[in-house]
């Protein structure tokens, strides 16, 4: 039976392997078990002593290894045997075996304590300073090498061996052969080892780590993370039904540095080391005796911790909001005004950052800064807070643009006179973002100006009205058709030559910073000096663009009391903005106008609306037949709210005065009674 294990634990196929696993622990549970034990460690030890068999066995025995120095009866012999050759096997040059023997030394610790890691620390601790740096074209086997070549013709093609820097984005990404994996023995260890291994935190160990946590390969800066995290832990003791660390712990003597170097990797590029950060900060903060302990690294942590909560990779974001209710419980608030300077520094910061995402993170803090914080602990702030975002709303990345453009009407309705000064400035850009070609960018410079007439009344709201009836009135301007690269000619040279040109320039795709696979950040740098959203290529608005944004800005309008009458003064003009077919995109115009007409209508009352009513029924029952389906939905959509806000046979009465071949159409949807016409 032990032979049948063993030749399944040493398989090819790794569901063979697994398959061996369970069969071995239901084995080592018979009744007979120290016989059962014995067979099994005298097969696990052959294999083990066999440095000739292929990686499969040596994985499967490891593996099997660890599961039987779990056993209560496993011996003192076996155990240093598999303590023995786990190391020999931490150089292996599967990656799988090294993590399987990395697994088993841990496990050792579990079972005879720090001992075991005592014999094999200069072993690991050597493995990890000299893998930190390394020649590592010096010490690739034959196979390695052609497998590295062959990867790097993949990535850059036949001139792989013309890139002067080819070697090192290698580097950056798979170069770093055993670094990785003596780091996660590492934590293996300190996990195994418990509360046992507090003595031996010292400098010199933290110094190795640090030196991860800052080095160009993201697996081993994440690796290294996950390692502090299980240092941090590794201490905690039982206190009052929770875990905390003693105040005399040696985590805590260095716990300054630790927080500096968690407060770099919670702004790392890279989302999968920010969230290893993330894990072992939340573990530092947890752990801490007591909440004065904890008080001295908020200034450091908790910005980076309040911005991660806006953070685009999700499972940063959740982790972020969650750590930050059990950190900070209700207190949250008041911990963000009592460090107010700090956190605004670090949003300052956040909006110059190099990754978009993170730009767009702290336009969102920024918003909530002003509408959630003591506006008289804000206030002094405000200034160089509107500066950030007046240069975010410039940005190339449409999010941030639009984070920023929404964050401004924030901060104007939260602080009008403070905002004053800057509103000549702000100005133009609310509506360049009310014509800009991302649809959501022109909705939220909607809401931001309605924030503007709240804030500034009567003064700023028939300027924004005049703009509107402006921009109604401008389709008129929209040519028939539209080129499909109209406008982005920048000199004697077409864009589309001018875009391919640039698109395979090496100089723009080399040596740049990488971010994290969801990040769009490589495509979206600052200002309009770069990027693939560039001035010199970007395409101008067109008036159809305007004219949306501009039935947006009345949806918004319409909610405030008094805009109401002249909002419905200009609903003809948004009428006969709908009418017009002549060009391409009149379909988009017309789903909004039927998304919004609700909206509207509710604003500025039954009475008043009816009354325009008539003006749209051609439009929304064009769209109604439109091939386009969203334009279809949009607009079955809105005769049935327009049903259920007028009256199904109100609705129906004005239908059939205009035009009775509607009802039938008016009918699938909104289905009334025939009546008399209202």
């Amino acid at each position: 039976m032990a032979q049948e294990i063993l030749e399944s634990l040493c398989s090819a196929k790794k569901l063979d392997r697994d398959r061996g696993l369970t069969e071995l622990k239901s084995f080592l549970g018979k009744d007979n078990e120290a016989e059962a034990v014995q067979l099994v460690e005298e097969a696990l030890g052959n294999v083990l002593r066999d440095a000739a068999v292929p990686w499969e066995s040596r994985h499967g025995s490891l593996m099997g290894s660890k599961l039987t120095v779990k056993h209560r009866l496993c011996s003192n012999e076996f155990a240093e045997l598999c303590g023995e050759r786990a190391v020999g096997m931490l150089t292996d040059d599967e990656v799988r075996v090294r993590i399987a023997a990395g697994e088993l030394l841990g496990e050792l610790c579990r079972r005879d304590g720090v001992q075991v890691y005592l014999r094999c620390k200069d072993t690991i601790l050597q493995g990890v300073a000299t893998n930190l740096e390394r020649d590592t074209s010096a010490d690739l086997s034959t196979e390695e090498q052609r497998e590295k070549d062959k990867l790097m013709e993949k990535l850059f093609g036949t001139q792989a061996k013309e890139i002067s820097d080819a070697q090192q984005i290698f580097h950056d990404t798979a170069g770093w052969r055993h670094l990785e994996t003596w780091m996660k023995c590492l934590q293996e260890v300190i996990e195994g080892c418990g509360s046992q291994f507090n003595p031996h935190v010292t400098q010199s160990l933290l110094d190795l780590l640090f030196q991860a946590l800052t080095h160009t390969n993201r697996f081993v800066r994440e690796t290294g993370f996950n390692v502090c995290g299980s240092l941090v832990t590794c201490s905690l003791q039982q206190e009052d039904g929770g875990t905390v660390l003693q105040e005399s712990d040696t985590i805590l003597l260095h716990g300054q540095q630790l927080a500096e170097h968690f407060a770099t990797g919670l702004a790392d590029n890279w989302s999968q080391v920010r969230m290893a950060a993330s894990v072992a900060t939340r573990k530092f903060l947890l752990s801490m005796p007591s909440e004065e302990v904890r008080k001295k690294y908020y200034p450091l942590l908790l910005p980076r911790l309040c911005l991660n909560r806006y953070y685009v990779a999700e499972g940063v974001r959740i982790y972020s909001q969650e750590t930050w209710k059990q950190v900070t419980q209700t207190e949250g608030k008041a911990l963000v005004e009592e460090h107010i300077a700090q956190v605004v520094e670090y949003y300052l910061e956040a909006t110059t950052a190099d990754n978009h995402a993170v730009r767009e993170a702290a336009c969102a803090c920024i918003a909530e800064l002003g509408s959630k914080i003591n506006r008289d602990v804000v206030r002094p702030h405000v200034p160089t807070l509107i500066q950030a975002l007046l240069e975010s709303f410039k940005d190339d990345s449409w999010p941030v643009r639009d984070a920023a453009c929404v964050a401004c009407g924030n901060f104007i309705q939260c602080f009008p006179e403070e905002c004053r000064p800057q509103m000549d400035s702000l100005y133009p850009l609310f509506f360049a973002n009310l014509q800009d070609n991302i649809p959501s960018v022109r909705q939220g410079a909607a809401v931001a100006l309605a924030n503007v007439a709240r804030a500034y009344g009567a003064e700023s709201l028939q300027f924004l009205l005049q703009k509107a009836r402006e921009g109604l009135e401008g389709i008129e301007n929209q040519p028939a058709s539209t080129e499909k690269y109209s406008g982005l000619d920048k000199g004697p040279a077409t864009y589309g030559v001018v875009k391919k040109l640039r698109d395979n320039d090496m100089d723009l795709h080399t040596n740049q910073t990488m971010y994290s696979c969801g990040s769009l950040a490589p495509k979206m740098g600052r200002g309009r000096t770069g990027g693939c959203m560039d001035h010199q290529f970007r395409k101008p608005a067109e008036p159809w663009e305007l004219t949306e944004g501009c039935v947006h800005l009345l949806a918004e309008l319409s909610q405030i009391p008094a805009a109401v009458q002249q909002v419905a003064e200009l609903l003809p003009l948004v009428a006969q903005a709908a009418a017009k077919h002549h060009y391409p995109q009149h379909p988009v115009l017309l789903e909004t106008v039927c998304k919004q007409l609700p909206v509207i209508g509710r604003g500025v009352s039954k009475q008043l609306f009816k009354k325009k009513l008539e003006d749209f029924l051609d439009p929304i029952f064009y769209s109604l037949s439109s091939d386009n389906q969203l334009t279809c939905s949009a607009a079955a959509e809105c005769l049935l709210q327009l049903s259920h806000f007028l009256g199904p046979n109100i609705l129906r009465g004005r239908v059939e005065m205009h035009n009775p071949h509607y009802l039938d159409q008016l009918d699938k949807i909104a289905p009334g009674h025939p009546s008399s016409i209202m």
